[in-house]
């Protein structure tokens, strides 16, 4: 009996079946084409989940977090940026959209331009997740260490409104960053990046 990995959120609709096993990753991706208003991700037993859209809170953080990594790679042009409507097939074959994801000029040159177009199968060196309503903070921490299970070298995980961050790297436990006037460095990963936390604050 297949284990279901402990950062699926019961309260989200998963599809399971046999038959799900036996889709192609091109047959996924046609699938996702073909239903634009519905937003999906495979985890590595290849059953679907059904991922709820953004509040408007945690969409202008994530676009915020999106906007200061585009800025620093604009100007170093050190990779590629993408938000979260770009999905990764993982090492582990799951299919996951990080809110913020960048891959290094090095990894992008390996994929073929089929496979750019598509689902890269490539785990993003930096991802940033940012926790929604319907999110629970124990289930993206599990998915961040996920992310470092299957090749990601820096990552941030944004509780906005608690103003905590989590940093995650290789072999380390997951740095705890509380209060919102800091910042973040992006250390060898992103050789130069500081990420503004007091953006992300609230208005009140």
């Amino acid at each position: 009996m297949l284990t279901r990995p402990s950062y699926e959120f019961p309260e989200l609709p998963v599809l399971h079946g046999a038959v799900l096993t036996r889709l192609s990753d091109d047959e996924f991706f046609e699938l996702c084409q073909a239903n634009p208003s519905l937003y999906f991700e495979r985890n590595s037993n290849q059953e679907i989940i059904i991922m709820p859209p953004a509040g408007s809170e945690s969409s202008e953080a994530s676009m915020e977090s999106c906007g200061q990594v585009w800025l620093w790679n604009r100007q170093t042009k050190l990779g590629h940026v993408y938000e979260s409507s770009a999905s990764f097939k993982l090492p582990d074959t799951s299919v996951r959209s990080p809110d913020v994801a960048w891959l290094s000029q090095a990894k992008w040159a390996t994929l073929t331009p089929e496979q750019r177009r598509k689902f890269p199968p490539v785990c993003p060196e930096f991802m940033i997740e940012v926790k929604s309503p319907s999110d629970d903070i124990a289930g993206l921490q599990a998915k961040m260490e996920n992310y470092l299970a299957n090749g990601m070298l820096l990552g941030f995980l944004f509780d906005v409104e608690a103003e905590t961050a989590y940093v995650y790297r290789p072999g380390q436990p997951a740095e705890l960053v509380q209060g919102y006037d800091q910042e973040l460095s992006g250390e060898s990963v992103l050789p130069g990046f500081q990420f503004d936390l007091r953006p992300l604050r609230r208005a009140v």
